[in-house]
């Protein structure tokens, strides 16, 4: 079974599913032997980025090394996905966002708030003194559908107001990316537009909005605040994009503890916790500073 392919199907572990894939290659493929003795002997220290102890034990030089593990990157730890099609789930933006003439316009999409209007035709036949079952049949429906016309109006209007009010209060981020994100909570819209935080939240629920700097659901423009030393608030989201932007920097050889990145923020006015910049590095899904050491 595990000579099917792709190479490494059948497999129990991650450790066997390399090994197998190991063993299907030339035996003339540079550092081969190498490669399958860390996948079978080193596995945990390969895992935790401890290539000090790799060196160490293998008894190898750093360019060795650095060829070993391109041998190991280059094979497949999920062979049997790519016999899985994936099925691609495309947004439809509710809302278009540009700049136009120096300000920003916002627009409703016309493809989501289609013209509906009532058959002339239908609300032709209803007579106003005919008390018939038919006759009332036909005057239900057609308050009805009035009804239903209304609450589509007030549900893109809703959507509007809230919609502006974002683009008004974020510009900066439309202007300057993440890191000029503004704090900003759902009690903030709900009073400038005058409605109560449940219609906000119902209005801001799975509806996205399309801008210069990509798609985003209206949620995503609301986050918590951190004050400032100097006396001023950060938003939550301009925090992660700065934590992200440091890890990005960071010299691979010494990754940026979470007690570091604490100390680099508060440089620039930003106190934040130790544990809050470990839970913001898990929303970006960037792993701790040991499990990114990198080998240059």
């Amino acid at each position: 079974l595990q000579q099917f392919e792709p190479a490494g199907v059948c497999t129990r572990d991650l450790q066997e599913c390399l090994q197998v894939q190991l063993s299907q290659l030339p035996e003339e493929t540079p550092w081969l032997e190498q490669a399958k003795l860390i996948i079978s002997r080193h596995l945990s220290q390969l895992a935790s980025s401890d290539y000090s102890q790799i060196l160490r034990r293998m008894r190898l030089k750093e360019d060795e090394l650095r060829s070993v593990l391109a041998l190991i990157q280059s094979l497949d730890p999920n062979p049997g996905q790519s016999a899985v099609a994936d099925e691609i789930e495309y947004i439809v933006p509710d809302i278009f966002v540009s700049k136009q003439n120096g300000r920003w316009v916002v627009e409703l999409n016309p493809d989501i708030a289609p013209r509906l209007r009532i058959n002339s035709d239908y609300a032709s036949l209803i007579k106003r003194a005919d008390s018939s079952a038919d006759n009332t049949f036909l005057k239900d429906n057609l308050q009805e559908a009035r009804w239903f016309l209304k609450s589509l109006h007030s549900r893109n209007e809703t959507l509007m107001k809230v919609a502006t009010k974002i683009v008004e209060h974020q510009r900066n981020f439309l202007e300057y990316g993440e890191e000029a994100m503004k704090p900003l909570v759902l009690h903030d819209i709900a009073e400038a537009v005058e409605m109560h935080e449940s219609t906000i939240s119902r209005a801001t629920t799975n509806k996205y909005m399309h801008t210069p700097r990509g798609v985003f659901e209206l949620k995503y423009f609301f986050s918590s605040h951190v004050a400032t030393t100097t006396g001023g608030e950060c938003s939550s989201t301009a925090i992660r994009a700065l934590i992200k932007k440091l890890v990005a920097a960071e010299n691979p050889r010494k990754p940026l503890s979470d007690n570091k990145i604490t100390r680099l923020l508060e440089e620039q006015g930003i106190r934040v916790a130790r544990r809050t910049i470990a839970k913001y590095r898990d929303t970006l899904f960037i792993p701790p500073s040991n499990e990114r050491k990198r080998l240059v």
